[in-house]
């Protein structure tokens, strides 16, 4: 059984299931909540002063604050503690590269279950973690059941 596990999580229902299926399914293990902030994401390329950028940072991390206190909330529905983190840059190599220098020995994750042409198109998060990933990996496509207690 794995004794860390680093659950990936962004503002997805599937990532709250990824969640709440770590929680389940490790019952003793450490569990990270990681929340990756792509700058991509809030970069405005019309800034030339700064500010902007800098406004964007600010909104984004807060963001990212209370998305990790939501994954919080739903630890404590579990009577579990976990720890949260944020990181900055492309979501796949980043929580790769984190579960790695960490030392996570499990990554869980949810996958927003596209195929065909928009899989295609806009590349699939859980599948570079899976191919890239030193630590075995769980992807929850939608919501697990839960194993028996």
């Amino acid at each position: 059984m794995p004794s860390r596990v680093l659950v990936a999580y962004d503002e997805s229902t599937q990532a709250n299931f990824a969640l709440r299926y770590a929680l389940s399914t490790h019952p003793d293990a450490e569990i990270r909540v990681l929340h990756v902030n792509d700058p991509r994401e809030w970069y405005d390329t019309g800034d030339v002063d700064g500010y902007a950028y800098e406004e964007s940072y600010r909104r984004s991390q807060e963001s990212a604050e209370r998305l990790l206190e939501q994954a919080e909330g739903i630890a404590q529905e579990d009577d579990r503690e976990i720890t949260t983190d944020i990181a900055e840059g492309k979501a796949a190599p980043t929580i790769v590269r984190y579960a790695e220098e960490h030392g996570f020995d499990h990554v869980v994750l949810g996958s927003h279950g596209r195929s065909g042409l928009s899989r295609l198109l806009l590349g699939s998060v859980a599948e570079r973690v899976v191919r890239r990933s030193h630590a075995p990996v769980t992807v929850v496509r939608n919501e697990q059941p839960l194993p028996e207690t």
